[in-house]
């Protein structure tokens, strides 16, 4: 897919909360519909914190567009993105906008999302076709990334070296590898089983403040004026 067509653009990190998320969901949630604030709730009730998908310097943005689509459809709510020799670029289109249900972390080096995983306790697993894993195994990994490579060059040396190991996608035909958001959303499908609804509790307000944040327009200025509110009636009470 070309870069320069209307439907793509670069993708965005997401932000730190302008303000505690506490505060965001009590001035924000009450903006939903009660059908639409539900809805929340369930999807966030299966969103999985054990499980984070790495792009390694994906060049094409139809296909990085459709993972981020399987990790959002799969419950994945972390994704990491190294830019390769381009920025990394989507499709709106392809992803039909669930980027912006997920937490995205933008890295210019493999180095920082090893550092960054592994001090979490995360075990890097890379994509190969002479994995060590098989597939069905990446659901026991108590907390997994993950990495699937560029289209042509495949996964970078620096997640090769500091991976803990590696894994295969089973094949049955004369066709020796996949598309690298078909073999993403094989993946993310099987190491998701049984994990959904692990992310902690905190994780889950912050993400919840964010979605509010994003759902609701002028969501930031609401905020600001339910926050002024608040501590005018401390003031009053404390007199």
């Amino acid at each position: 897919m070309r870069r320069n067509l209307p439907e793509v653009a670069e993708i965005e990190a997401s932000q730190e909360l302008p303000f505690p998320p506490e505060l965001i969901i009590e001035a924000l949630s009450p903006l939903l519909t009660p059908a639409r604030l539900k809805r929340f709730r369930e999807v966030l009730a299966k969103r999985i914190g054990s499980l984070i998908p790495v792009l390694d310097g994906l060049s094409d943005p139809h296909n990085g567009a459709a993972v981020l689509r399987s990790a959002e459809a799969f419950g994945c709510q972390e994704v990491h993105i190294v830019h390769g020799k381009l920025p990394f670029a989507y499709s709106s289109h392809v992803s039909r906008h669930t980027e912006r249900w997920l937490d995205v972390h933008i890295h210019t080096r493999a180095e920082e999302v090893v550092h960054l995983l592994t001090q979490r306790g995360f075990a890097l697993f890379i994509a190969d076709m002479q994995g060590e894993a098989e597939l069905k195994e990446l659901s026991a990994i108590p907390k997994l990334a993950v990495v699937f490579g560029n289209e042509h060059g495949g996964i970078s040396p620096i997640f090769r070296i500091h991976a803990h190991g590696s894994f295969r996608i089973p094949m049955a035909g004369f066709v020796e590898s996949l598309n690298v958001s078909v073999a993403a959303a094989i993946t993310l499908f099987v190491a998701s089983q049984g994990r959904h609804g692990d992310l902690d509790e905190a994780s889950q307000k912050r993400v919840l403040a964010r979605w509010l944040l994003r759902q609701i327009q002028n969501s930031e200025a609401i905020v600001r004026k339910h926050m002024s509110a608040k501590q005018d009636e401390e003031s009053i009470g404390q007199s």
